[in-house]
């Protein structure tokens, strides 16, 4: 316990160290705990590179859609094949057979049991 004693006693003793505590909490303060943080700045920055990406990707997918908008609008063609595609819409002469692979999962399912 003397030894202890002894050992605070010639740390509180020091001049410089008062100077030196105060400048970790204020690197603590400014690097981790404030709303203003190196921390959140990082994080914000990864934040606004993700959001880029996406703005790029909807980018792209927009200039899709609005070229696919205006072959619609040029070419009646394109109409009927996606009418065709995606709603299953025929001709009066057509007959249309649906193949679906969910068959196949489930029957895989019930085997395994």
């Amino acid at each position: 316990m003397k030894k202890l004693k002894t050992i605070v006693v010639r740390i509180c003793r020091i001049k410089a160290l008062k100077y030196v505590l105060v400048a970790i909490f204020a690197i603590v303060l400014i690097g981790f705990v404030d709303e203003n943080s190196v921390w959140h700045h990082i994080q914000n920055k990864r934040r606004i590179s993700e959001l880029q990406e996406e703005i790029t990707k909807f980018t792209d997918q927009n200039n899709r859609n609005q070229a696919q908008i205006r072959q619609l609008d040029s070419n009646p063609k394109s109409i009927e094949k996606i009418a065709r595609e995606r709603y299953f819409m025929k001709a009066d002469d057509e007959d249309i057979f649906v193949l679906s692979g969910d068959n196949k999962e489930n029957s895989a399912d019930e085997t395994a049991q």
